[in-house]
């Protein structure tokens, strides 16, 4: 991540915003869905899940890449845990994640140093851990549980 990372949202009409990321790269419409908004683009809470999963895949990959191994497809889900605060107020309490590699364990070199030490690479889940809970889980390509 850049230390100098900004954006810029600007609201079009209803709940509908442009998020603008830089000249770089391209706009985001962000929208809440019905009834508030139309539902036109991802609400602010599908962007907190995409940033926590996308963090934490980016992660995983930087840490098998240390050890010149390749994951194959990496495929990652997050769902949240939705609640209410001590005063009523609707509030994501936990963020399961889950990781899954494309191929299998035994297909990869040093999983388990990348496994034990992946997590803290990701600067979003781990400062997203500060409020929110967040528990994770990788499986391989079979379909076994790695972590979590």
């Amino acid at each position: 991540m850049s230390d100098n990372a900004s954006v810029t949202i600007t609201r079009q009409s209803g709940y509908q915003f442009l998020v603008d990321f830089g000249e770089t790269l391209p706009q985001l419409l962000a929208d809440e869905p019905a009834p508030l908004g139309q539902g036109a683009g991802p609400a602010p809470d599908h962007m907190l899940l995409a940033a926590v999963a996308n963090c934490l895949s980016a992660s995983l990959l930087f840490s098998l890449k240390k050890f010149k191994q390749d994951p194959g497809a990496l495929i990652a889900t997050a769902t949240p845990e939705m609640g209410r605060n001590e005063n009523k107020r609707l509030r994501i309490q936990r963020i399961h994640v889950q990781l899954e590699l494309g191929k299998t364990a035994a297909e990869l070199e040093h999983l388990d140093r990348v496994l034990a030490q992946f997590e803290e690479f990701c600067t979003v889940s781990m400062s997203v851990r500060q409020g929110i809970a967040i528990d994770l889980q990788v499986r391989d390509g079979a379909g076994a549980v790695l972590k979590g």
